[in-house]
C-alpha cells in the first residue's frame, strides 16, 4: 500500500516540476510579437504562374462511352456489364440487385459478368472485353468491382454507372427507358 502512494506521489511531484519548473528557472516568458505582421506580403503583388496556363484536369469527364460501338452478338439489347470479385463487399451488397435484374428483364438485356477475381478470371475477362468491344473499358474499370454499367450497344455510350448501388430502380429506370427505345 505504501509503494503504491508513494509511486503515486513521485508521479504526481514529477508533473508538477515539469510544468511549473521552466518559470521557475526562466521567470515568466513575455510573448513574443510577429516580426512580419507589419510588413506586407512580398509575394502578394506577383502574378500567379498558373494562372494562364489551362488547367490540365478541367477537360477531364467520368467516360460516357466504352470507346466505340459493341460486338455484332450485343447488338439490339441494352447491355448491362458487371465488374465483379468473389472477394469483393460492394458485389456481395449488390447481388440480391444483380439477380433481380436478371429476373426481371431476363432476355430484354444482355448481361455481360466481367469476373477479376484472380488472375486465371482476370485473364478471361480481358479476352472476353476484347471479343465484345469493351476493352477500353474494362481497362479504365477493371478496378471498379461492384459496379454495373449499362450500354448501348449501337453506340457504345454509357446510359448509366453505378458502383456498390444496391438500388433497383436505379437501374430500372435507365433499362426501361433504353428498352421502350428500341
Amino acid at each position: 500500500m505504501k509503494v503504491k502512494f508513494l509511486a503515486a506521489f513521485a508521479a504526481i511531484s514529477l508533473l508538477s516540476i515539469v510544468t511549473v519548473a521552466p518559470t521557475i528557472i526562466f521567470g515568466a516568458i513575455p510573448a513574443v510579437a510577429n516580426p512580419c505582421a507589419s510588413k506586407p506580403n512580398p509575394c502578394a503583388a506577383k502574378p500567379n504562374p498558373c494562372a494562364a496556363k489551362p488547367n490540365p484536369c478541367a477537360g477531364r469527364k467520368a467516360a460516357n462511352s466504352v470507346g466505340g460501338r459493341l460486338a455484332k452478338q450485343l447488338q439490339g439489347k441494352p447491355v448491362v456489364v458487371d465488374i465483379y470479385a468473389s472477394w469483393c463487399p460492394a458485389c456481395k451488397n449488390i447481388a440480391p440487385t444483380v439477380s433481380k435484374i436478371k429476373q426481371q428483364y431476363g432476355n430484354k438485356i444482355t448481361f455481360v459478368t466481367l469476373d477479376v477475381s484472380n488472375k486465371a478470371s482476370a485473364a478471361k475477362a480481358v479476352a472476353t472485353a476484347k471479343q465484345l468491344g469493351l476493352s477500353k473499358f474494362f481497362a479504365a474499370n477493371k478496378t471498379q468491382t461492384g459496379s454495373l454499367t449499362i450500354v448501348d450497344p449501337a453506340t457504345g455510350n454509357i446510359l448509366a454507372q453505378h458502383r456498390n448501388n444496391a438500388d433497383l430502380t436505379a437501374y430500372s429506370t435507365v433499362l426501361d427507358s433504353a428498352i421502350a427505345q428500341k
